[in-house]
């Protein structure tokens, strides 16, 4: 399910703004792919909505119902039948970077939504104004680590901070080629010591979108969407 989705991030290279304007919008969109973990459409709906939290607070706007921020902070896992419909949903999300402004983009964003609310029998896609308060309420579900905290320390389940996407905002390689890659996040990593699988990037980093997950005994996977290699990393900020 996952391969499907990260197939879409190579379109956000095409249409992103700067990256000084891009980033409480980066921070939505690795929140709207922690959910795709969850199998049940309207609770990925809900997820995505919950996701919006970063431009929300930009904005100065109510935050997102309680509900939705529960399921993108532990979204619960599960088989998606759906996998079509979300990804029109976040190819149609990626081309709201062409609006520069916080706002429009954000609503921009909810109307993406409107695949998987046909799918589901819904009504159209409300605006900001709206979504905050049309989620339903699903059990409370344990808080996991934030985004922020991801690979600073080992998660307590499986699940809990299981993925960061990000774009890149620099890389540069040491005298034995091994890099060191900062986020659109703000986030470091660092190619660990014993990793013989060579980086072999040659284009602005911004073009470069970063998928980090966990590996075995504490390690963690390093990859870059349409090009070659999996790297073992270290957090270093």
């Amino acid at each position: 399910m996952k391969s499907g989705l990260f197939a879409l991030v190579a379109m956000l290279c095409a249409v992103a703004p700067g990256l000084a304007e891009a980033r409480p919008r980066d921070d939505v969109m690795s929140g709207a792919f922690r959910c795709a973990a969850i199998g049940e459409s309207r609770q990925w709906l809900d997820c995505y909505y919950g996701a919006a939290q970063p431009v929300r607070a930009a904005l100065g706007l109510p935050p997102a119902a309680a509900a939705q921020l529960k399921l993108l902070q532990s979204p619960p896992a599960g088989q998606a039948t759906d996998i079509a419909v979300r990804d029109a949903v976040m190819a149609e999300a990626f081309r709201c970077n062409s609006f520069g402004d916080d706002r429009t983009w954000l609503d921009c964003y909810y109307a993406a939504a409107q695949p998987m609310r046909a799918a589901l029998g819904l009504s159209g896609a409300p605006q900001a104004r709206a979504v905050a308060t049309t989620a339903p309420s699903p059990p409370p579900a344990p808080a996991a680590a934030p985004v922020q905290d991801f690979g600073l320390r080992q998660p307590a389940t499986a699940r809990e901070g299981a993925r960061v996407v990000s774009r890149m905002a620099s890389y540069s390689f040491d005298q034995y080629g091994a890099f060191t890659a900062t986020l659109a996040n703000g986030q470091v990593w660092r190619q660990i010591s014993g990793d013989t699988n060579v980086a072999r990037w040659n284009k602005p980093a911004e073009n470069y979108v970063v998928s980090i997950s966990h590996g075995a005994l504490g390690s963690y996977k390093f990859q870059v969407k349409d090009s070659p290699g999996m790297f073992r990393v270290r957090r270093e900020r």
